[in-house]
C-alpha cells in the first residue's frame, strides 16, 4: 500500500511539474540533497562528491541516545554517451550510544560502512533536446515567456545497481545477504526563474530478507550562477527502518568545477528523533570535447545554387555602393 501511495505521488507529480544537455558549462552536483538528478555528469567528465556529518538521535522506546559521525561520497563518471554515468557512492557512519535501559547507564561505540553502491545510469527520456535548438521569437516577448504545457515533461533516468556490504554490519539486518541490487526511477524538471524539481522512487536491498521501499523529492532554487538553496523530503518504507526525512541547505559554486554546502536534517518521530548537520564539496574533473555547431554544418553544406544566389545577391549590392 505504501509503495502504491509513493508511485501514485510520484507520477501525479511528475505530470503536473527543463534540463539542457547532458554536459554542462558549470559542474551538476547531486549535493547537499540525497536524490539523484535525471541528467549524467557528461562524457568523459570525472566527479567527485562527499561531505562530513553529525548527527544526533535520541530513541525514546530503547531509551537510547546517540551521537553520530558520517563520511559520504560518490564517484562519477560519464562513459561512451552522454546520456550514460557509472558512479560509486557510500556511506561511512561511527556511532557513539549511551544506553540507560538498565539501573547503570552504559555507553558503547560501533561503526561500519552503512552503505556502498556500485551502479549505472542511463537518460531514456530527455524532452530538452530538442528545445535547446530552437531560436526564440524576435517580434514576441509574450511568446518567449509564455507557460507551454510541455514543460510539465520531465526528463526520466533508470538507475540500477548493487550493494556491496561488509559482514556483522551492525547497521543492517543479522544474516542478510551481502550483495542485493538497488533501482532507481529519476525524473527532472528545470523551471524558468531557475527553479528544479526531481523525483526518486528507489526499490532497495529487493532480493533480501528486508527489502526497502523510499522516495526522494528535492526542489532547488538558484538564486544567482553561484548561489542555490534546497529543500527535501525522504520517506522510507521497510520492515527494518521506517522514517519521514526532511532536508533543507545551500551550495556555492567557488569556480565552474568546484561547488561546497551546508545542509541539515530532521525527522518528527522520537522512535528515534534525529538532527544532523554536514557540509560537503564536489569537484570534477573536465575531459569533455566541445560540441559540435550544428549550424556551421549546414552553412558549409548549401548548395551551389544558394551559393550562387549569394554572390548575385553580393554583386548587385556592390554595384549599387559603386553606383
Amino acid at each position: 500500500m505504501y509503495l502504491k501511495q509513493i508511485l501514485f505521488f510520484s507520477i501525479l507529480t511528475g505530470s503536473l511539474l527543463p534540463a539542457k544537455a547532458q554536459y554542462t558549462e558549470m559542474i551538476n552536483s547531486n549535493r547537499p540533497g540525497t536524490s539523484q538528478g535525471a541528467f549524467a555528469v557528461g562524457n568523459k567528465v570525472l566527479q567527485f562528491e562527499s561531505g562530513l556529518g553529525l548527527g544526533w538521535e535520541d530513541h525514546r522506546l530503547l531509551k537510547t541516545e546517540t551521537d553520530a559521525f558520517t563520511i559520504d561520497y560518490s564517484i562519477r563518471y560519464g562513459l561512451m554517451w552522454e546520456q550514460l554515468e557509472i558512479n560509486f557512492s557510500g556511506s561511512f557512519l561511527s556511532e557513539t550510544v549511551l544506553d540507560s535501559r538498565s539501573a547503570v547507564p552504559f555507553e558503547f561505540s560501533r561503526s561500519n560502512f552503512k552503505t556502498n553502491t556500485l551502479g549505472a545510469k542511463y537518460l531514456i527520456y530527455d524532452p530538452y533536446k530538442k528545445r535547446d535548438i530552437e531560436k526564440p521569437n524576435l517580434y514576441s516577448y509574450h511568446a518567449n515567456n509564455k507557460f507551454r504545457w510541455r514543460e510539465l515533461i520531465p526528463a526520466v533516468s533508470v538507475f540500477a545497481g548493487v550493494n556491496l556490504d561488509t559482514k556483522d554490519n551492525p547497521f543492517l539486518p543479522l544474516n542478510d545477504s551481502n550483495i542485493t541490487p538497488k533501482v532507481i526511477v529519476a525524473t527532472q524538471n528545470n523551471f524558468e526563474g531557475g527553479w528544479v524539481f526531481v523525483t526518486n522512487i528507489i526499490a532497495d536491498r529487493i532480493s533480501s530478507d528486508f527489502p526497502t521501499y523510499s522516495y526522494i523529492l528535492t526542489l532547488t532554487h538558484a538564486f544567482n550562477p553561484k548561489t542555490s538553496a534546497f529543500i527535501e523530503n525522504q520517506g522510507i518504507k521497510s520492515d527494518f527502518y521506517a522514517d519521514q526525512l526532511f532536508k533543507f541547505g545551500g551550495a556555492y559554486l567557488l569556480s565552474q568545477d568546484f561547488q561546497v554546502d551546508a545542509l541539515a536534517t530532521i525527522n518528527f518521530k522520537d522512535t528515534p528523533s534525529k538532527f544532523f548537520i554536514g557540509i560537503g564539496a564536489s569537484y570534477r574533473i573536465d575531459m569533455h570535447a566541445k560540441d559540435e555547431i550544428i549550424e556551421e554544418k549546414t552553412d558549409r553544406n548549401d548548395s551551389k545554387e544558394d551559393k550562387k544566389k549569394k554572390k548575385r545577391k553580393g554583386d548587385f549590392v556592390e554595384e549599387e555602393i559603386e553606383q
